[in-house]
């Protein structure tokens, strides 16, 4: 089985977080590898994994950095895949908004796609969502998982209606 993903990220203290897409690619069950890069400490490792993914057969990048945040932006200029990036937010970051701005604020020509602060759940579905376009079988999980999100909000309402109180009307 080769990785249809590749989940990178600047350290292993980045992992709790981008664990979240991890467990929604299994849920999908999409193949994806998991390895930490540092367009900092490792910037060779960074550019040769940049340069090589798309002849792995890997076809799209989830890629999570706190700080500074390059690592997204460094590989998303290296590789024709299409990079999710992951704001994560480090002990060294500022609220966040170092990653975030980071990431986000990315030069023409090398667009990221940008997920919120931590939001590596929300990377693995865009990641999903990227694949289903060429995959039936993913695809038809994608509308699944659609399908229970909204049955939750219809389940949550209904709980609602039990809440009690003075002035409510429904």
């Amino acid at each position: 089985m080769n990785p249809k993903v590749s989940i990178i990220m600047g350290s292993t203290s980045d992992l709790p977080t981008m664990e979240q897409a991890a467990k929604l690619l299994d849920e999908f069950e999409i193949p994806f590898e998991i390895n930490a890069l540092s367009a900092h400490r490792t910037p060779q490792q960074a550019m040769d994994f940049a340069k090589n993914a798309a002849d792995k057969g890997i076809r799209v990048i989830i890629a999570g950095a706190g700080g500074a945040a390059h690592l997204p932006g460094v590989v998303a200029a290296l590789t024709p895949l299409p990079v999710i990036g992951v704001p994560i937010k480090a002990s060294i970051s500022i609220d966040g908004w170092d990653s975030i701005l980071s990431i986000l604020q990315m030069p023409p020509g090398i667009p990221v796609a940008t997920v919120g602060l931590d939001g590596a759940m929300n990377a693995g579905i865009l990641a999903a969502q990227i694949l289903a376009t060429a995959d039936p079988s993913v695809m038809e999980k994608m509308k699944q998982f659609k399908e229970n999100l909204a049955s939750k909000i219809v389940k949550a309402n209904e709980e609602l209606k039990k809440v009690k109180f003075k002035f409510k009307t429904n």
